[in-house]
């Protein structure tokens, strides 16, 4: 599989670029002087939870708690996907009881901390938008102004994991 398959819908010339970086061996390079402070310290659940709530009650006060916030290993690059949201909902006696949860790929550990808030971003954006759609995104970039770069730059180096995963140690 292509590495390059993570900036498919991105225009021909910009997946140029990124072939070039590549060809130079300058990916990595670029990445990293973009982002000096490669590693951040939201290492545990319990701190991704506290900086998710911040985030919350910072751009979304009206919407539903939060149950859960967790890394999660088991979400991989493969699904697309480096976080989910789920509003699980529970029979309690004669009442329903609904919790949100957001799991975010054990990737982002690994990961500058804008990237990380960009996928948290995301996720919360979908506790009031469901569908991908134009409120979405303006929600998105209401609460982290450079969501598309940082969508992008994300993308950028799951194509860097995707060379280094295909590249043998010899």
């Amino acid at each position: 599989m292509s590495p390059l398959r993570f900036i498919q819908h991105y225009p021909a010339s910009l997946q140029q670029q990124v072939q070039v970086l590549i060809e130079q061996n300058r990916l990595e390079l670029s990445l990293k002087s973009r982002y000096p402070d490669w590693s951040h310290s939201v290492q545990t659940d319990a701190q991704l939870y506290d900086y998710t709530q911040i985030l919350r009650q910072r751009y979304m006060k009206n919407a539903p708690p939060l149950a859960k916030v967790q890394y999660d290993a088991k979400i991989q690059v493969i699904d697309n996907a480096l976080g989910q949201h789920r509003q699980i909902s529970r029979v309690h006696g004669q009442r329903l009881k609904s919790k949100n949860e957001i799991r975010v790929s054990s990737l982002l550990k690994n990961l500058p901390e804008p990237l990380l808030r960009m996928v948290v971003v995301h996720e919360l954006a979908h506790f009031k938008e469901k569908d991908h759609n134009k409120a979405f995104y303006q929600l998105c970039q209401h609460m982290e102004p450079q969501y598309h770069q940082l969508e992008f730059d994300l993308r950028l180096c799951l194509v860097l994991h995707a060379l280094t995963e295909e590249t043998p140690d010899v």
